[in-house]
């Protein structure tokens, strides 16, 4: 059987250079749309059941961080439901792995793949739910819907009541750059719990908080396969100074919904090329930081590692030195300009260096996990608990 290499699908994303040997699989990484950043890939193979494979991305020195691919394994799937680590060598050029091909199709991807065709279904069955509004802010470039949920209280609080100027404003929102697919996954976890009826934590945040949520920011960039960047080659998280509908109409609906709402407390989910550990980036290089909200973001960070291991707050990004934030920056400019707790989350594309699993790496299933535990951090944040 003819070997096929296939990324004409939702996500997909790879070029083809020599598919002729299965034990010499030639292969680059696309572009983003009208940009030069690339990392993300998503392909299948086919035709090569019972052949060793070995694949090889020759691009991977050129993309937009090369350092990722140290240490990193393969996200691997023999049915797209079930993704595991196909262990990969990287030397210092070409990333490349080898698999014992049992099965007639195989996939890969940079991270477990949340399609849009997914994400169609997960805000669907979402906006049927008790106390959920759902809203398109707007669309796209491409004429997709920038999908917004607000979520308040079962009973007491209605979601279509008007806005209450007494309970606390909740906005998370995720995936501003479209590769970081583990950032919706942690969506699906965050909402999953905080629809369940029976869990008393989501319950009452409910009744203290509208919650608005933006699962996707960047839909087209999604479906076209793109790491960083919209259908125009923008990088939404750098225009949150001045949106336009021209560049970014994704973050100019949804910050224009922010200014009517107000917002008391904020996480932007993200996911870093080469960082084995889940942590937060702070805003501490706003010219309102102070003592006090110093105090609050160390004290979120501890309490996360306590709830949830697979989170630390010993490294990071390194600290941005007062009054040089870069505002154009999502959680910069909302903590500036609300005075609020605004904070950017970033998980990993590899496996977590302090708690591994080698098997899965860090995964779907680690990352709904992490999003269910935000609903103990947000209760906590509202309610003021981390500083007393």
């Amino acid at each position: 059987m003819t070997i096929r290499i296939n990324s004409s699908f939702d996500s997909g994303n790879i070029e083809v250079i020599d598919a002729s040997d299965a034990s010499s699989i030639q292969l680059k990484i696309r572009k983003d749309s009208n940009s030069d950043l690339l990392q993300w890939f998503y392909f299948s193979v086919a035709g090569v059941k019972g052949k060793t494979c070995r694949i090889t991305l020759v691009n991977a020195a050129e993309t937009s961080y090369p350092k990722g691919w140290e240490g990193y394994d393969v996200a691997t799937s023999i049915d797209r439901q079930f993704w595991y680590r196909t262990p990969a060598d990287y030397d210092g050029k070409q990333l490349s792995w080898t698999v014992e091909a049992q099965s007639d199709l195989i996939w890969f991807a940079y991270f477990a793949p949340y399609t849009m065709d997914r994400h169609l279904d997960f805000v669907a069955a979402a906006a049927t739910a008790e106390g959920v509004r759902y809203e398109s802010l707007g669309v796209t470039h491409q004429g997709r819907s920038i999908d917004y949920l607000q979520v308040s209280g079962l009973q007491s609080e209605a979601a279509n009541e008007p806005h209450n100027s007494k309970r606390k404003q909740l906005w998370v929102i995720a995936r501003q750059h479209p590769g970081e697919s583990m950032a919706e996954w942690w969506m699906e976890g965050w909402l999953d719990r905080l629809l369940d009826q029976d869990d008393a934590r989501s319950r009452e945040l409910r009744s203290l908080a509208d919650i608005h949520i933006v699962p996707n920011m960047n839909p087209d960039g999604t479906f076209l396969g793109n790491l960083r960047t919209n259908a125009l080659g923008v990088n939404l998280n750098r225009e949150w100074q001045s949106p336009s509908i021209e560049k970014s109409p994704e973050v100019f609906h949804v910050r224009q919904r922010m200014e009517q709402t107000g917002i008391d407390l904020s996480l932007d989910v993200h996911g870093d090329e080469g960082l084995p550990y889940n942590f937060i980036a702070g805003t501490e290089g706003i010219a309102d930081w102070n003592d006090e909200r110093e105090a609050e973001l160390v004290a979120f960070k501890r309490e996360w590692a306590a709830v949830n291991p697979d989170f630390q707050y010993t490294n990071g990004y390194p600290r941005t030195p007062g009054g040089q934030a870069n505002l154009a920056i999502c959680s910069s400019n909302l903590a500036q300009s609300f005075g609020c707790l605004a904070m950017t989350l970033e998980m990993p594309f590899k496996d977590t260096l302090d708690t591994p699993r080698p098997f899965s790496g860090w995964s779907p299933e680690r990352s709904m996990r992490l999003g269910a535990s935000f609903v103990d951090m947000a209760h906590m944040a509202l309610t003021g608990q981390l500083t007393r």
